[in-house]
């Protein structure tokens, strides 16, 4: 992008957002710059394949073993992460009174450590697990202790990351992987996250939409838009006549939709942005 070109699409979305409320829906690209990885490439196709389906999950045990195997050492890495220039701009918008909500497709919970707080974890957070059978909560640090114990010399085991907290680990390796249960009744354990194939909660959709349609601009940050999880809110948005700028690596499926698009990572322009609207 040349420098004059780069001026006018930061001055036209500080205009668009001047004088507004705004709610952000951000996606796995806002955490990326944090060292988080990402399913897509830039073209929004998939480069990684879901660690797992809910039905799978679910279904097969060999499946949940396979899951909190590789959890177990993801979990320990990803907690090391921290908010990145992005998160920290969207919470410096927040505490100006121009962001009023944020709406995040990510698990990793970074938006509230770099301070912000009206946020609406669509598809769950991973420091929280729950028992599919009588729906009692373990925080995740918890039980990765119980894993830890169960499991002697995991903790030395070292893999590459990939999204959400998963680990890429052998087969051989996982194979003698002893699976937590509920401390309270034995039941299957899975991350509070909803899993592909899993439906989002529609009381967390509803309260979302109601944030998005509520405000006078919705800024997507970091999303391709290829997930209709996501997608349907710049739908909603567009329908409703409120405004949507689209800040992304890359083309997305609701740029038809929006009345800016700034093709940027957003670690490096929303601090310019914030620096642009600053009184």
């Amino acid at each position: 992008m040349q420098a004059d070109e780069s001026t006018d699409i930061l001055r036209r979305c500080a205009e668009l957002i001047e004088g507004r409320t705004v709610t952000v829906l951000s996606g796995a690209g806002v955490s990326t710059a944090s060292g988080i990885p990402d399913y897509r490439g830039e073209d929004g196709a998939l480069r990684r394949r879901a660690p797992i389906q809910y039905r799978e999950f679910v279904g097969e045990e060999n499946a949940r073993r396979r899951y909190w195997a590789r959890s177990s050492v993801g979990w320990a890495w990803l907690k090391k992460r921290y908010p990145n220039d992005a998160h920290r701009a969207v919470a410096q918008l927040e505490e100006a009174g121009r962001v009023g909500a944020v709406v995040t497709q990510n698990v990793d919970e970074l938006h509230q450590r770099a301070g912000s707080r009206e946020v609406i974890d669509l598809h769950g957070r991973l420091s929280r697990v729950v028992c599919l059978k009588c729906g009692a909560i373990e925080m995740r640090e918890e039980l990765q202790e119980r894993m830890l114990l169960s499991n002697p010399g995991w903790e030395r085991l070292v893999a590459g990351m990939a999204p959400d907290g998963d680990a890429e680990l052998a087969e051989e390796t996982i194979a003698g992987f002893r699976i937590p249960a509920c401390r309270r009744c034995g039941g299957i354990l899975k991350p509070d996250v909803v899993f592909f194939g899993e439906n989002v909660p529609s009381s967390r959709v509803s309260r979302a939409l109601e944030l998005v349609l509520g405000a006078d601009v919705l800024l997507v940050l970091g999303s391709s838009l290829t997930v209709f999880s996501g997608y349907r809110f710049v739908l909603a948005a567009a329908e409703r006549g409120i405004p949507v700028a689209i800040v992304n690596r890359g083309a997305t499926r609701g740029d038809r939709l929006a009345e800016v698009t700034v093709n940027d990572r957003v670690e490096s322009f929303l601090p310019r942005l914030v620096r642009t609207l600053a009184p």
